[in-house]
């Protein structure tokens, strides 16, 4: 690399620091009224209206938070893990679902780091961030006003501002140099708050390894299960169409009006055996749950509402937390009727089955709702079962997720 080329490098590499130093003064002086609107909301809490206004608010805190961690990897390499608590279980009332999202929001002690880090992000990225900035202003104030007097040396300048000048044209490899490492520093100041803490870091390894053992269990169980499906299923109606077409072999001379019959059953049990086989695969969630529902020995009302599909995994366990849910109404709930709803509401996918049978149903242990439990806990998801004495009873699922191949 030539001298010019490696100029243009460091002018380059300069502008990009100052750029990215101006960005992170900007954000912080930007966030001190969010900061007052959430002190605000928190003193309103006591009316209630803070119970609606204060979670939005320290949300937003938390995404100018989450911001500061994506721009700490990407600009200093410093990886800032996120320390925010697993939302819990979601009740069906509305009123219920205000209270635990303003308790979630409250109860998790990153969300009071967040707001001293806004407070404190201000004077720290103020003098880090303007730093680099300052001194690229300097370096070519100097350059501009006083190239001459430089060029020409001693030559009517004092000593003292000659070494000034000097200094000053120096600032513009050592803003180079020093700039990402004062960005650097400003992200360690940041990872000393918005980092999680020792016990929830212990928490969260401690959550996902219960995790990662239910996931493998409930695979097991899965595995088990599909293989009982193909056994009682798919592969029961491959065997009967098999009988039916070779006995339709001996009736077609002897009896061809039968053996005209029992070809058509062949045909049919061969196109249901391949719509159970690939229904979830090529039609996705909707078709799969629309064609189980149908399927069913009692009416199941089925309301769908999903603007794309889901990645596969979560269409799967989607799938089979319904068909079990499905499945314990037709065994246990004596119902004349079931509904399932399925949609997709803020980053989360929401399943509810309901019947209008006797109600009384909870997880225990070895139970199908269990089950669902241990496989929807694997994608960080939840089930909440209301089922009365006496009906009816609902099972609410939900999944985080994100929507990302179209609907065709």
């Amino acid at each position: 690399m030539g001298v010019g080329e490696t100029m243009v490098w460091v002018v380059r590499h300069t502008v990009r620091t100052c750029l990215r130093g101006m960005a992170l003064a900007v954000t912080a002086v930007a966030g001190l009224p969010l900061l007052v609107v959430s002190l605000l909301c928190l003193v309103l809490l006591p009316t209630g209206l803070g119970v609606v206004l204060a979670p939005m608010s320290l949300l937003a805190v938390r995404r100018q938070a989450e911001r500061q961690r994506r721009w700490a990897r990407a600009w200093s390499g410093v990886a800032i893990a996120t320390p925010y608590r697993s939302r819990s279980t979601r009740p069906t009332n509305r009123v219920l679902r205000v209270f635990r999202r303003c308790g979630w929001v409250l109860g998790d002690p990153a969300t009071w780091r967040d707001l001293l880090w806004t407070l404190v992000n201000v004077p720290v990225s103020v003098v880090l961030g303007l730093l680099p900035a300052f001194m690229l202003v300097a370096f070519t104030w100097t350059v501009v006003d006083d190239y001459g007097s430089v060029v020409d040396g001693w030559r009517g300048v004092a000593p003292h501002g000659f070494l000034l000048q000097v200094f000053l044209l120096g600032l513009l490899p050592g803003c180079a140099i020093v700039g990402p490492w004062l960005l650097r520093i400003r992200a360690l100041a940041s990872s000393s708050l918005l980092a999680p803490t020792r016990t929830e870091m212990a928490a969260r390894v401690g959550e996902l390894t219960e995790s990662r053992w239910e996931a493998v269990d409930a695979a097991a169980a899965e595995l088990r299960r599909i293989e009982r499906d193909l056994h009682d299923g798919a592969q029961a109606r491959l065997v009967a169409l098999g009988m039916n077409i070779g006995f339709a072999e001996q009736m077609v001379r002897e009896n061809p009006d039968l053996a005209l019959t029992l070809l058509a059953e062949a045909r049919e049990s061969s196109g249901q055996a391949l719509s159970e086989l690939r229904a979830l695969a090529e039609r996705g969630l909707d078709g799969a749950v629309r064609a189980l529902a149908m399927s069913l020995p009692l009416p199941v009302d089925v309301h769908i509402d999903l603007p794309a599909r889901p990645s596969a995994p979560v269409e799967s366990a989607a799938y089979f937390a319904i068909a079990e849910a499905l499945a314990n109404v037709v065994k246990h709930s004596g119902a004349s009727r079931a509904w399932a709803q399925l949609e997709y509401d803020d980053g989360r996918l929401v399943a509810i089955v309901g019947d209008d049978g006797a109600g009384g149903a909870h997880p225990r242990a070895g139970g199908g709702l269990q089950g669902v439990e241990r496989r929807l806990k694997a994608f960080d998801g939840m089930v909440a079962v209301t089922s009365p004495p006496g009906g009816p009873t609902q099972v609410t699922m939900e999944l985080p997720c994100a929507l990302s191949l179209a609907r065709t």
